[in-house]
């Protein structure tokens, strides 16, 4: 099994994904902790009623067709819930994911909230057409769908993610602008890394003997 994350990890960088679920590297910044601020509340597992609404927190989902596990933020339900707080024949189920940023759309969001979906139809026999991203930051909600287009996209990252944990190796980086917010920067080093042969040839000089 791999983490609901890892998905989201490998969307936005292939070798993050690496370092982080093959090599066993994290770092916080200040973006990641963030996020552990915006998540506080959806951590605490438990359920309550709004509008008619059962809203689970911290649900634990997984997947055996995808090998994944993991847990939603919220999962809002279309159901009244019993005397012993079990989930019984919910009549829809929308996965709620929370980030730390303004309202905006990355694939990688989309995309981890929808392998969070593709784990609810396993485990309850039910289609999950869609769910939503909480953005903390303009406290703003966006709804999002999950298309064929957007499944086939999940779970070709699924894939490709299994065999990358698999092979066991590091891709090379790709430099670009959102390394510099990437809490493993000064570990990945993606500027001295992506660069031309030639220079990389001579950054491993520094460490022989």
């Amino acid at each position: 099994m791999i983490p609901l994350s890892a998905v989201n990890h490998y969307l936005f960088c292939p070798r993050r994904a690496a370092l982080i679920h093959v090599e066993g590297i994290f770092e916080d910044n200040e973006h990641t902790i963030r996020g552990e601020i915006a998540h506080e509340h959806a951590d605490l597992p438990g359920y309550e009623i709004a509008k008619g609404v059962t809203l689970m927190r911290a649900l634990p989902v997984w997947s055996e067709r995808l090998g994944l596990s993991g847990k939603c933020d919220i999962v809002e339900a279309g159901l009244d819930p019993t005397p012993n707080s079990e989930i019984r024949n919910p009549k829809w189920l929308r996965p709620v994911e929370y980030k730390k940023g303004k309202r905006r759309q990355f694939e990688n969001d989309d995309a981890q909230l929808c392998a969070q979906a593709l784990c609810l139809e396993e485990m309850f026999g039910i289609v999950v057409d869609r769910g939503a991203i909480f953005h903390a930051a303009s406290k703003r909600r966006r709804e999002v769908e999950f298309t064929a287009e957007l499944r086939q996209l999940t779970e070709n990252a699924i894939a490709e993610l299994h065999r990358l944990i698999e092979q066991a190796q590091v891709p090379a980086a790709v430099f670009k602008p959102a390394c510099e917010e990437c809490s493993l920067f000064e570990i990945c080093l993606p500027k001295m890394t992506s660069a031309p042969s030639s220079l990389q040839r001579a950054a491993r000089r520094l460490f022989e003997i």
